[in-house]
């Protein structure tokens, strides 16, 4: 029988028996796998709240990213002032819409889709818990699946974030969500929803492998040592771990992503020439432009859904049948 919890290393005779450790996309222990839908509905709960609480964060990431002369945005408290100073504070959830449509339908995706997925790439005769290789493995495969379908939300949210402050009485090209799906497609046609597909499953991929994977990780060590239990310290060391994992190995293709989405006058030629024209005009640091905005909210964020998505997963169990 195929284990759907990791165990941490059994104890000497006559020692506790050990906690187990329930990894993410599982139910508590002792109970069914959560069916798909309930997963689902939880992991875009937990994925939409997070995007609430940390959007601001995320609004001055893609300033920074997209600036290339001057310095009118310095660092992440300041872009953030700036942006509330000359846009109000209003401007800071640009995106809000498209940003939860993205959450709803591939924050509940990629996370719901990981338990399936990594027990197809177990097997059916898989014996012990699952390896690092195959957690990565899943996370990589919902998270490109996931992204190739919710990609437009994307495009949109970044599109939004990035018209900025205009001369009094000049008209918002994009005045809402709905509406910006609609102008894109009309102007760049229906696969011009799509544009940047390309870096943004590349980036989504590995942010996705690398947050899961190293959430399972960083929190059965924890527990594991001894100095934490399943709880909400524990969750929250774990989902900044997480994060910083996934900024570290994303934050190149974060940067091309958004400079490609953002394009407006086809300054580049697909992911390739992003990559060697930023690199060529700007140097290799230029990938890790607005490093310490993007850990600061995907850190927060990781934290922010990891707290929820424990909580509302408990909300959404069957009750067991007697």
């Amino acid at each position: 029988v195929r284990e759907h919890s990791a165990r941490l290393p059994r104890p000497a005779s006559g020692a506790a028996t050990p906690e187990t450790v329930e990894m993410v996309g599982q139910s508590a222990p002792g109970q069914k796998p959560l069916p798909f839908v309930n997963m689902f509905v939880a992991s875009a709960i937990a994925a939409s709240t997070a995007e609430i609480l940390t959007l601001p964060m995320d609004t001055a990431k893609v300033r920074l990213q997209l600036q290339k002369d001057g310095n009118k945005y310095r660092g992440l408290l300041g872009t953030i002032s700036t942006i509330a100073r000359e846009e109000g504070p209003k401007a800071l959830w640009n995106g809000l819409t498209p940003g939860l449509h993205r959450q709803c339908l591939f924050g509940g995706l990629r996370i719901g889709m990981y338990e399936p997925v990594r027990n197809l790439y177990m097997g059916k005769d898989y014996k012990g818990d699952p390896s690092l290789a195959i957690k990565i493995a899943a996370g990589l495969t919902t998270g490109a699946l996931g992204i190739s379908i919710a990609s437009p939300t994307d495009l949109v949210k970044v599109r939004m974030q990035t018209e900025g402050k205009l001369p009094a009485g000049t008209p918002k090209k994009y005045p809402s969500a709905l509406k910006a799906y609609a102008i894109i497609a009309r102007e760049e046609g229906m696969l011009g929803l799509w544009k940047g597909v390309g870096p943004n499953i590349m980036r989504n991929a590995l942010i996705n492998a690398a947050e899961l994977a190293s959430y399972d990780q960083v929190k059965e060590s924890l527990i594991a040592s001894g100095l934490f239990k399943d709880n909400v310290a524990c969750h929250l060391v774990s989902g900044l771990g997480a994060g910083f994992i996934a900024v570290c190995v994303g934050s190149p293709v974060d940067v091309v992503k958004s400079r490609i989405m953002g394009d407006k006058v086809g300054r580049f030629n697909g992911v390739l020439d992003c990559f060697v024209k930023t690199a060529r005009e700007e140097g290799a640091l230029a990938f890790y432009k607005g490093f310490v905005p993007n850990f600061a909210r995907l850190g927060s964020w990781n934290v922010a859904m990891f707290l929820t998505l424990e909580q509302v997963k408990k909300l959404v169990t069957p009750t067991p049948t007697a």
